[in-house]
């Protein structure tokens, strides 16, 4: 399926996971949005300082979800075993 939201596409992150919390850089000055997928199911929390566990929001692998944030916060992924998650920052 194919998303087209007139969004700017910025500098991706790709982290891995593997049974810890992995945050991401600060997302940039013009960044309104994030863009997020995973290669298998993994939790998230957005915050200043995130660190994400098996209570956090959930996210189903090969799904990509697109989420509102400020500049300097970050992402913080996990999951049971190593996957990757991908991180797009996008601007309108």
């Amino acid at each position: 399926m194919s998303y087209n939201y007139g969004l700017r596409l910025g500098a991706t992150q790709k982290l891995t996971t593997n049974n810890a919390s992995a945050a991401s850089s600060a997302f940039g000055v013009g960044t309104e949005y994030i863009r997020i997928v995973g290669d298998a199911n993994f939790h998230f929390v957005i915050d200043g300082t995130p660190t994400a566990s098996a209570t956090s929001a959930f996210m189903p692998g090969d799904e990509v979800e697109i989420l509102k944030v400020s500049p300097g916060q970050k992402i913080a992924v996990f999951h049971g075993s190593a996957t990757n998650v991908y991180v797009s920052e996008m601007s309108g």
